[in-house]
């Protein structure tokens, strides 16, 4: 098979392409993703989706009350960086 013809057959569109969304390990869809950004679009970007849920359920409990010693047992973080994600938060 010449490479013109493999480009040719690797740009279908849409209507021509047996599609299956089977989502990724965030969410169960791609058409259905609650994120802005998919996480194959750029190197990091599931990771850094994760970690901000992760960290605003993390202030939400730590405003509510929750110690640093609770937080760092609950998420399986160290206590430092428990510290580093507060302070990030107060400082912007």
């Amino acid at each position: 098979m010449e490479q013109a013809e493999v480009d040719l057959q690797l740009d279908l569109p849409p209507e021509y392409c047996a599609y299956s969304d089977e989502g990724c390990d965030l969410a169960p869809s791609c058409l259905n993703c609650p994120f802005p950004h998919c996480r194959y679009d750029a190197p990091g970007e599931g990771t850094r989706q994760v970690k901000g849920q992760r960290d605003g359920e993390l202030l939400r409990l730590r405003l509510e009350g929750t110690s640093i010693a609770r937080l760092a047992q609950r998420f399986g973080l160290s206590q430092r960086t428990v510290y580093r994600i507060t302070r990030r938060d107060k400082h912007g």
